[in-house]
């Protein structure tokens, strides 16, 4: 899968917003059936295959005439469990983890048409029934986090604005937005574009990353990640299985890199991928070392809060159109089952929270029964 290095396309044309929702729909279909699965007793390496298949078999099935469309995986599947903050995806040789009854696991995968990506991510208790403690805190606070970051996307609107509301909320809640995440703005091929919204950022952080204004026609996956404990990530000795292409140069030595290295750019051109999708795993592990230690593919890192500490994820994907900010993925969370003892007192923050998103179009049924995702525009 080459990348598409012609005049870049935006969501100004009309054909670049029907892929962008086509891959929503697609996404948020796969998403719920993932989360159908997460019960007591789930493997998660079968989870994440399962979540992989169906994006492909998805993809496949729109724009079948166009022969030159690339379409297929944009961020592949991954289900991080309690402490685990993000990017778990076992290939067959690692450890693989099975769900307890009460755990709390966060579900994020995308999908992409010709190159225009769609993402999201959702966070559920295996098992279901209520959420008390800890759990309720964490996952309240990450979910009305992004409801207020879907309210202050819009054109004119700072990144810090953004980057503020998230920590006051995770605060109402006793909680804390993990360090340096990003979200980022896509484009064509690249799921982290130029302007980005960091979250809890630390002071070296905060100097250096840099303060831009959200523009119409931009596009951004808004991703909030919220922690009961210091909202630190660090790696413990889980194996990266999730690699990205990126545009350095280097003439690989050996054959088994450059072959797997060749098999990176046809096959998934720019976008992330998981070692799981080459049929030769021994192969890929042993070409991937000398394309990281070249700066050719860059891991994305598992990581982890301190053991016993809980993570919430809500990610979703946005369209920042002329008639308003499009929310083109994401699930509803079901709040009454999550019984938090704190409420967010901050009059600002709920106002912000009840200003209103509305749906500019009804839900229309698809063929499958579900309903597509819902359009939000925010409040002015």
């Amino acid at each position: 899968m080459a990348d598409d290095k012609e005049v870049e396309k935006t969501i100004a044309e009309d054909l670049v917003v029907t892929k962008y929702k086509l891959a929503g729909q697609i996404v948020n279909r796969v998403l719920e059936q993932v989360l159908a699965k997460c019960v007591p007793d789930a493997s998660v390496r079968e989870l994440c295959d399962f979540g992989d298949k169906l994006i492909a078999e998805e993809t496949n099935k729109v724009f079948k005439k166009d022969k030159d469309s690339k379409k297929g995986i944009a961020f592949p599947t991954c289900v991080s469990v309690n402490n685990c903050i993000c990017h778990f995806s076992p290939i067959p040789s690692e450890t693989d983890l099975v769900l307890k009854q009460g755990d709390l696991a966060k579900v994020d995968l995308g999908a992409h048409i010709d190159g225009f990506i769609a993402v999201v991510a959702h966070t559920v208790v295996v098992g279901g029934g209520e959420a008390t403690g800890r759990a309720a805190d964490v996952v309240l606070a990450a979910y009305q986090a992004s409801e207020a970051a879907l309210r202050l996307l819009r054109p004119g609107n700072e990144n810090y604005a953004i980057t503020d509301v998230v920590q006051k909320i995770s605060s109402e809640y006793g909680c804390k937005p993990v360090e340096g995440m990003l979200s980022h703005q896509l484009k064509q091929f690249r799921i982290d574009g130029e302007k980005s919204i960091i979250q809890n950022p630390s002071e070296p952080q905060r100097k250096e990353h840099e303060k831009t204004t959200l523009e119409t026609y931009e596009v951004y996956a808004m991703d909030v990640l919220v922690s009961t404990g210091e909202g630190v990530g660090r790696e413990m000795d889980t194996r990266c299985t999730i690699y990205k292409k990126t545009d350095e140069i280097y003439q690989l030595k050996l054959k088994a890199s450059r072959m797997f290295y060749s098999e990176v750019r046809n096959k998934h051109g720019s976008m992330p991928f998981n070692l799981r999708s080459f049929d030769k795993e021994t192969s890929a592990r042993m070409g991937v070392v000398e394309c990281v230690n070249h700066k050719l593919i860059e891991p994305f890192q598992v990581l982890y809060e301190r053991a016993g500490e809980l993570v919430a994820q809500f990610k979703f994907t946005a369209l920042l159109l002329p008639t308003g900010t499009h929310r083109i993925t994401g699930l509803p969370l079901d709040k009454a089952a999550f019984k938090s003892e704190r409420t967010i007192k901050d009059p600002e923050l709920n106002s912000l929270l009840n200003s209103s998103a509305k749906s500019n179009k009804k839900k229309k049924k698809t063929k499958s029964g579900t309903e597509e995702p819902m359009e939000v525009e925010t409040a002015a």
